[in-house]
């Protein structure tokens, strides 16, 4: 249990993470997380999921154990297993049961990405049940009141076969965080690569008219991530052309016609 101890230290997270609050998606994640109530958050991709997640975990001044889920991530690979080390055989906890153990927010990223049996081990972790049943050790733990459970999709490029079931859906408070408005895109750009307001706006410019191209064939617009790829290349001496082209333009698409277009939206503003 020292070990232990000492492994959730390291989830803690000490600086202040930069996030800008939206709308009103800080107050209702405290009440959520005031009642025991497991939180959704929905949005694309790099609209900052998991930034608000870090922030949340530092104003809570709780640890933060983040799972990037795929589709090889098992239920062992949640709670645990045995593993042989030094010629004994040793549980192992994973993730999740160190989170329930020590009162952690758990995170769960991507979570649709997982297998299918994982909801097996979230379902009474997300109701008023909170527990988590460790089949293979015969152990039933109980969430204490500063555990919290988080999971995360990007419902724009789910599925039929990868959709988040009504059953497991309707046991959160769910949050949508979309793209945020022109000028806290600008200010968050601004910070995170240290580049003027001008072109920092002229960013989010471009931003602005890839994701309205989403009728025309793109999965996805830019990302307030991509932008800020975009702004640290610019300020590392790139021009910011080319720079735009290979952190947005080519990350968003391999359609020739739709990079062409992307290019020539770029060159208007840049």
């Amino acid at each position: 249990m020292e070990k232990q101890s000492r492994k959730i230290e390291e989830h803690f997270i000490i600086e202040k993470p930069f996030y800008l609050v939206q709308k009103n998606e800080l107050n209702i994640a405290l009440a959520a997380y005031d009642n025991g109530l497991p939180l959704l958050l929905k949005g694309p991709t790099g609209s900052g999921k998991t930034r608000f997640m870090q922030f949340l975990a530092w104003t809570l001044k709780r640890p933060l154990i983040t799972v990037s889920c795929h589709d090889d991530l098992s239920t062992s690979d949640l709670v645990g297993r045995y593993l042989i080390r030094g010629g004994e055989t040793i549980w192992v906890d994973g993730p999740m049961t160190l989170a329930v153990r020590h009162g952690a927010i758990c995170y769960l990223d991507e979570v649709v990405e997982a297998r299918k049996d994982t909801t097996v081990v979230i379902h009474p972790l997300a109701d008023d049940r909170r527990q988590m049943a460790i089949e293979k050790r015969g152990e039933l733990l109980s969430a204490p009141k500063e555990f919290m459970l988080a999971v995360s999709y990007n419902p724009g490029y789910q599925s039929v076969l990868k959709d988040m079931k009504q059953s497991t859906r309707q046991r959160f408070v769910a949050l949508e965080l979309g793209y945020p408005g022109p000028e806290l895109e600008t200010e968050i750009i601004c910070h995170e690569a240290g580049i003027d307001k001008k072109l920092a706006g002229s960013l989010v410019r471009i931003g602005s008219m890839t994701r309205e191209l989403k009728d025309s064939g793109l999965q996805e617009g830019a990302s307030t991530r991509l932008l800020v790829h975009a702004a640290l290349l610019i300020k590392d001496g790139i021009e910011p052309r080319e720079a735009s082209h290979v952190t947005i333009t080519e990350a968003l698409t391999d359609d020739y016609e739709l990079v062409a277009a992307i290019d020539e939206m770029i060159s208007s503003v840049v």
